[in-house]
């Protein structure tokens, strides 16, 4: 039985845990959903097999030219011949980004960009079909971005922008962002399904059909996996969208419901010690009740008109999730006689709008882009930080409602001075802020901050196909909104602890060139500068704060993609950064998981029915794991592929293949002080490391209707 602990004022208890019949009605009711939308797309097919669906469109605004030589847009066709073994590495198809995991699939994924390591999206800004996917003040870490709801055969491109140059993104868009669209429509609608090694399967149905002047899209996934864990994932995960669209991406609109369910078991990182002192293999578990449960429900529109002066584009969303997170990373450090695992607990609203107008004009006679806009957001949550014991609770560290709200405002200009010369300059500012109902009043407040990001772009060209850069300018991510209220350690309810500031600005430049010289060959070399101040975090796994030191990033990036023949393409990036602490006040300069380089290359060929295939090769290199250098992963570099044969009826039949040559390599590592069971009470220093997951294989049979 869990204790009964009173819920503090004003904020509804989270301990309430659901039965094991709950969990299963729940499960049974989305299933039924899922059951549904496949239902209704094979009836679809079968009601207007002859029917001509309008093309795949864009639903993201995409520039005509790229406002920095890191900027560009991964096509639907680049995304979708990747071999991905989870959701999140569709991510990967952005120049210099890694995605990994440490700890079971139902989390979010862990991200290294430019020098940071990312961990689950404080830097990074994601969106999908307009809506954030990081979330503030969350119980597992500041801008948390589980992919986990994302069907990727309905994503119709990535508009990839780095550093923090583009007046129209805000929070957590320092090291860059990525915004994904969906598609409006399908070519014929079409089921598949999926098994493979370490019991994955997978089922999806999708497609769409005209209703009235629109057009109606369904889809329905559902999967598994268990991994090669000693304790078996168990990942059950269920996915269905809705959608209706009218018109086109500048004169039409959308409106979007989408529902994720999903329940896993978790291996988290284990003690390297732990391995070779022969205590569990290499896939063994410290703590096997380590694991969560997700699930997340949005309702988004949006609208667009394009007239003379130019065009207007409103997009709203409505966002419900919830998480329930245990683990254990310490094992009996702090509690030797019931261990160290806690439970995090996330219940949220989020609502938001985003709207802009863009204004064509001139000015001395050039053409002048004028774009204004406004972003509004609010979280309402429930969130707290638990101690237990496989999975019982014992007690609170904290509990909180939060009430947080954004507005920002931004407006750029391009002007065309000549036709070799364009410039760009912006402005934007935000204010972030609210209120935290603590069950410590000591830990309870209101805080609020605003911050003025001024930006600037430089575009020469095009000579001989070719376009120089210059950007510059200054973003911000924001905290936690409860370290901005806290003065007492919610551990010991004594200590006194340093408020932490809402919003940390970040400065950034860039000089790059792009070059479509050769036919077919789009290559760009970027170099860029990225500093942050020094910061107070708070840190979601303790509840408490701690002090960041200011820190500076400097890298060069060079990416090619070769479109060789219609039917062949090649890439090749690669992304060298020097990460380092710009004061001397701790043990070294070095920043702990920043990579010093990445690096991938691909081959794919097939164009229509017929073969088809890609081979791939990513380079993770090794990262310091202490300031002082002291102690540093090694470089993981992994091989996959992917090949099939696609008939003129559109049956297709696929095999992919993850980790070609069973490298036995780390997805992530770590170096912390934990504890064993019979060492000494003050823990032992060691590596610790999440493994690759050894050689897989993956069967796909997909047919249209």
């Amino acid at each position: 039985m869990d204790p009964k602990l009173p819920a503090p004022s004003g904020v509804a208890s989270l301990r309430t845990t659901p039965n094991q019949n709950s969990v299963l009605a729940g499960a049974w009711r989305h299933l039924a959903v899922v059951a549904f939308l496949v239902l209704a797309v094979a009836r679809t097919a079968q009601a207007q097999p002859t029917a001509e669906l309008p093309p795949v469109e864009v639903t993201a605004t995409v520039p005509e030219t790229p406002a920095a030589a890191s900027e560009q847009r991964i096509p639907r066709e680049i995304l979708l011949a990747r071999p991905i073994s989870r959701t999140g590495e569709l991510l990967e198809a952005a120049p210099g980004l890694i995605v990994t995991q440490h700890s079971g699939e139902g989390k979010a994924n862990q991200y290294f960009l430019r020098g940071f390591n990312l961990d689950h999206g404080t830097d990074l800004a994601i969106s999908v079909d307009g809506m954030p996917v990081n979330m503030r003040t969350h119980a597992h870490g500041q801008g948390y971005a589980d992919l986990n709801f994302l069907i990727p055969e309905l994503v119709d491109g990535m508009l990839v922008r780095k550093g923090p140059y583009f007046a129209g993104l805000g929070d957590f868009a320092t090291a860059g962002a990525l915004s994904l669209g969906l598609v409006d429509s399908l070519p014929r609608p079409f089921v598949q399904g999926t098994i493979g090694s370490f019991g994955y399967w997978r089922g999806l149905a999708a497609g769409s059909t005209a209703l009235g002047p629109g057009t109606l899209l369904l889809a329905g996934e559902v999967g598994t996996y268990d991994g090669p864990w000693q304790r078996p994932d168990a990942l059950r995960r269920l996915n269905g969208v809705m959608r209706y669209s009218r018109g086109t991406p500048l004169n039409g609109f959308t409106i979007t419901g989408m529902a994720y369910s999903g329940r896993w078991n978790a291996t988290d990182q284990v003690a390297a010690r732990a391995v070779s002192e022969g205590l569990i293999s290499r896939f063994g578990t410290l703590n096997p009740t380590d694991g969560g449960r997700a699930e997340r429900y949005s309702l988004s529109g949006r609208w667009s008109r394009t007239g003379e002066w130019g065009t207007t584009q409103i997009t709203a969303y409505a966002i419900r999730s919830t998480l329930d997170l245990y683990s254990d990373f310490t094992y009996f450090l702090d509690d030797p006689i019931h261990g160290d695992q806690f439970l995090q607990r996330d219940r949220r609203w989020v609502l938001g709008i985003d709207a802009s107008q863009t204004i064509q004009g001139q000015l001395f006679g050039r053409p002048l882009e004028t774009r204004i806009g406004l972003q509004t957001r609010y979280d309402d949550i429930r969130l707290g930080l638990f101690r237990s014991e496989a999975r019982r609770l014992l007690s609170a560290v904290r509990e909180d409602a939060v009430q947080e709200g954004s507005i920002g405002l931004w407006t750029d200009a391009t002007l065309r001075w000549t036709d070799w010369l364009r410039t760009t300059v912006g402005l934007r500012g935000d204010w972030v802020g609210g209120q935290v109902r603590s069950d410590l009043a000591a830990n309870s407040g209101s805080a609020g901050e605003f911050i003025a990001s001024p930006k600037a772009g430089l575009v020469l060209g095009p000579f001989w196909a070719t376009e120089f850069f210059l950007n510059a300018g200054t973003g911000f991510h924001s905290n936690d909104l409860r370290g901005a209220t806290i003065t007492v350690d919610p551990n010991d309810r004594l200590t006194p602890l340093s408020r932490v500031p809402i919003l940390v600005r970040a400065r950034g430049a860039e000089v790059g060139i792009r070059t479509l010289a050769i036919e077919g060959l789009d290559s760009r070399l970027s170099f860029f500068v990225l500093t942050l101040g020094s910061e107070i975090l708070f840190v979601g796994d303790a509840g408490t704060t701690e002090a960041s030191r200011p820190s500076r990033r400097i890298g060069v990036e060079w990416t090619n993609h070769w479109q060789v023949l219609p039917w062949l393409a090649l890439d090749l990036d690669v992304a060298a950064t020097r990460a380092r602490f710009t004061d001397h006040s701790g043990a070294g300069r070095h920043i702990p998981g920043a990579p010093d380089l990445v690096a991938s290359a691909g081959i794919s060929f097939g164009d229509g029915p017929g073969w088809f295939g890609t081979l791939r090769v990513r380079h993770f290199g090794p990262r310091p794991l202490t300031e002082d250098n002291s102690a540093r992963s090694r470089a993981t570099t992994l091989v996959s592929a992917r090949a099939g044969y696609l008939f003129g009826n559109g049956l297709r039949l696929q095999i992919e293949a993850f980790n070609l040559f069973n490298t036995k390599a780390d997805q992530i590592d770590y170096f912390y002080t934990s504890r064993l069971l019979g060492e000494p009470a003050v823990g032992v220093a060691d590596q610790h490391y999440h493994p690759v997951e050894p050689f897989a294989v993956r069967f796909t049979l997909a047919a249209t209707l």
